[in-house]
């Protein structure tokens, strides 16, 4: 079926996790004069490697065309923001992190967490790829460099004196392609009984809530604790505790070290992890292979709702113009003649289109001039926080619907 092997242990990949067929990047919001062009796309698929367990997508473009520019902005997301918020408060006491300790953080956006180290007066580096994101963060006082991470970069910061008293880097894990070059940087740029904290859509959720629209060309990798110990091992990094987070659909955040530290005790998170995974049968090629056909029901359901509505004289909108949406959309052929356009709440994608699907892109205030009958929210991640902010869509009499991990409407 293909002749690639695995980015982390080299082995023939041969076994399909789930195919998608072509779509173009989930994240290419186009503008007007795009539409008229021709747009590229891809084919979406991932595979497992039966030696590692390592799922991952075929890589077809490279990492500086994703993330050099880029469009997601943490900060629009308030539950997001606080959850950041949190974890600073947790690490701080938990690690005890002050004026005198170095905070890194890879992939650190427009600084929506480091922010609140720097309020608390502990020194922190942001290392983003995107310059336009980067300048951001900036603005609002968190000292940033827009550089890609590795090995190279972790060298850099070591000979300027920043090696890391915590090394965090959340929801990059599965954007990287040069794996083993960017743990190994992790693990380089730790001071000798400093921490990694990495977070990551949990793949057991994925597999048991058929989040397939997290499947996406940027996302790289789809990671289990099993794959991320043998990648973190191969790296001189120990995992020390793992905790269950309900962001992204269900998340883990990993606490590691050293392999050579004896400052940080196991935790009972890791075995508890492992041996959910080890109940789902983690280490058999047959757990992952089922999962295509999970997904089709999930695309009949939607498609014969929206079919539905229109047939009825019901009006569609949607909310969220995020990345999982676009996979949904474009896996399920649905353009603007089923859904009329996305609402989303970050400037910087309203005036564009949806890549593949064209939707219309416009703030949320555009659902008060046309009161659509339902409102398809595609982020279902955060359902319950778009329904309590748009309250307002009961009172025309309009109700929410989400897709996965099947067809509900809400309300």
């Amino acid at each position: 079926m293909t002749a690639h092997n695995c980015r982390f242990c080299n082995a023939p990949l041969k076994h399909r996790f789930v195919d998608l067929g072509s779509m173009p990047l989930a994240n290419a919001y186009l503008t007007e004069e795009q539409l008229k062009q021709p747009e590229p796309s891809y084919p979406l698929r991932a595979f497992v490697c039966s030696e590692c367990w390592l799922v991952q997508a075929d890589a077809f473009v490279p990492p500086e065309d994703i993330f050099s520019h880029y469009a997601y902005f943490s900060s629009y997301s308030d539950g997001w923001v606080e959850h950041a918020r949190q974890f600073t408060l947790m690490a701080r006491k938990r690690f005890g992190l002050d004026e005198a300790s170095q905070v890194i953080e890879v992939a650190s956006n427009d600084g929506y967490l480091l922010k609140h180290f720097v309020e608390a007066g502990v020194p922190v580096l942001g290392i983003e790829p995107a310059e336009n994101v980067a300048e951001v963060a900036r603005q609002i006082g968190v000292p940033t460099e827009a550089r890609f991470f590795g090995r190279e970069t972790a060298a850099d910061l070591v000979s300027r004196g920043l090696a890391a008293d915590i090394a965090i880097g959340n929801n990059v894990l599965a954007h990287v392609p040069a794996i083993n070059d960017f743990v190994g940087g992790l693990s380089a740029v730790l001071k000798r009984d400093g921490v990694v904290s990495v977070e990551f859509p949990h793949l057991l959720r994925l597999m048991e809530n058929i989040q397939f629209d997290t499947v996406y060309h940027e996302h790289f990798y789809y990671l289990s604790l099993l794959a991320v110990e043998k990648v973190f091992a191969a790296h001189g990094l120990k995992v020390f505790d793992v905790e269950e987070l309900p962001t992204h659909g269900g998340s883990l955040r990993v606490l590691a070290c050293r392999t050579t530290s004896t400052a940080h005790a196991t935790c009972p998170g890791v075995a508890k992890v492992r041996a959910d995974e080890a109940a789902a049968d983690f280490e058999k090629v047959e757990t992952y292979e089922a999962f295509q056909n999970r997904v089709a029901p999930i695309k009949d359901g939607l498609l014969a709702f929206l079919n539905e509505a229109k047939r009825n004289g019901k009006t569609v909108a949607a909310y969220g113009a995020a990345a999982k949406g676009n996979t949904l959309l474009n896996f399920c052929g649905i353009g603007t003649d089923l859904i009329d356009y996305v609402v989303d709440r970050n400037p910087h994608k309203q005036g564009h289109y949806l890549p593949g699907s064209k939707l219309p892109i416009y703030a949320p205030e555009k659902m008060d001039e046309t009161q659509p009958d339902y409102v398809l929210i595609l982020p279902w991640n955060i359902k319950n926080e778009v329904v309590a902010a748009n309250s307002r869509v009961g009172a025309w009499g309009g109700r929410f619907a989400v897709a996965v991990p099947e067809l509900t409407v809400i309300g």
